[in-house]
């Protein structure tokens, strides 16, 4: 006991070293929908900074395509940022978001399921080598640099390969987010369902299910909420300073995908006109899994100062990121923008509406192509997967 006690408050003390940095202030520090105060728990805010799981570049993992780099460095940080938001997703899909990582303690095994989901292999569903390949479905040739959007979209292709994990992954287009499509595709049945397709009506039951007249229920797919957003020109306009701090409060947020051109970092919080980010640019050996499923996750963390820069400094090409497990999180989600978002009459950030724009073409949930891998060596044109992916749902960063 003494030994857990101790290993306990030495990683305190290490993680107290840090702050220095901080100044002294008494306005509170907000990380991922938590609010931390440097005069009175700066301890918890660096353990709760330490606990998101952080990838940066890599090198001697196996060539991408088989002859493509057996690095990412110099042009994998975006990709690495979209790998945090979506890590943290899972997080709190599996382990909560108040989940805490401690060095050297035993985790549960949803933990190190989550961290085999990201390593540098090209049979991990989310690798550097599974993104590059299905980039080049967007147009970016491996070795390319990504912007946040073509991030959010990747990731929303690869998601329909993840049974495990089984997110509903939805990309706003326009600066819109359409309440409708999003309950559309979160109630849809899982494509090996035997639920009937078709307008059967469906019936909302009291254990958060929809019921339909065949008498088949449907479970709420947790959604990763990714919305690509242009809040400028050339640089971020101050009128949407106070609602882009706003969603790092909201208890959903997953942060958000920026930097600064060809520079990419992953936002997790702010302090003051602050912006608090963990930095993908450092590059580390590649790190495979043990016999036994185990990951040694030391280099996983960030066990140092958070970085923080300027929010005036932030390129206008960002993607927000949000995590809602029930329905009735998404629900206090839409509250929440309503209240806080939307109050701005003009120049709003994004919009958030009921119904689907008659304007706009059908929305269909998106589907799992029929290949056996997301491995762009067994697939011809990683084009040629996503047929019914509209033109107009890519926006250009």
């Amino acid at each position: 006991m003494e030994s857990v006690l101790s290993r306990y408050e030495n990683q305190i003390t290490l993680l107290s070293d840090y702050l220095e940095e901080f100044p002294e202030t008494d306005e509170p520090v907000w990380i991922l929908g938590r609010q931390h105060h440097l005069n009175t728990d700066k301890s918890k805010l660096l353990l709760d900074i330490s606990a998101r799981l952080w990838f940066t570049y890599r090198r001697k993992f196996s060539p991408i395509g088989g002859t493509g780099p057996s690095s990412d460095a110099g042009w994998g940080c975006m990709l690495r940022c979209g790998q945090m938001m979506l890590a943290q997703a899972l997080i709190c899909r599996h382990l909560g978001r108040d989940w805490q990582w401690e060095k050297h303690k035993k985790q549960p095994e949803e933990y190190h399921r989550i961290l085999q989901c990201f390593l540098d292999r090209k049979d991990c569903c989310y690798s550097i080598h599974q993104m590059a390949q299905m980039g080049v479905g967007e147009g970016k040739s491996i070795g390319e640099w990504f912007g946040p959007n073509t991030v959010a979209q990747v990731l929303k292709k690869l998601a329909l390969f993840d049974e495990w994990n089984s997110l509903a992954v939805y990309v706003s287009m326009d600066n819109t987010v359409v309440i409708e499509d999003i309950k559309k595709m979160c109630w849809s049945p899982a494509q090996s369902s035997s639920v009937a397709h078709g307008s059967a009506h469906l019936h909302k039951s009291a254990l958060g299910r929809h019921k339909n007249t065949a008498g088949f229920c449907r479970d709420w797919k947790p959604l990763l909420l990714i919305i690509p957003l242009r809040l400028g020109i050339n640089h971020i306009n101050p009128v949407y300073i106070d609602a882009f701090k706003e969603c790092f409060k909201m208890p959903q947020s997953l942060g958000a995908l920026g930097g600064k051109p060809n520079n990419a970092y992953y936002f997790i919080g702010f302090l003051g006109n602050e912006l608090i980010y963990l930095d993908p640019h450092t590059t580390q050996s590649f790190v495979d899994s043990e016999e036994n499923g185990t990951v040694d996750d030391q280099s996983f963390h960030c066990q140092q100062a958070p970085h923080r820069m300027k929010i005036m400094n932030l390129d206008p090409s960002v993607a927000l990121g949000f995590f809602c497990k029930e329905e009735c999180d998404f629900d206090n989600w839409c509250s929440l923008v309503q209240k806080e978002i939307l109050k701005q009459q003009s120049l709003r950030m994004f919009e958030l509406v009921q119904k689907h724009p008659p304007h706009w073409p059908p929305f269909i949930p998106p589907t799992k192509p029929e290949v056996t891998t997301t491995g762009a060596e067994l697939i011809e044109s990683t084009d040629k997967l996503f047929e019914l992916e509209e033109e107009f749902e890519i926006l250009s960063v």
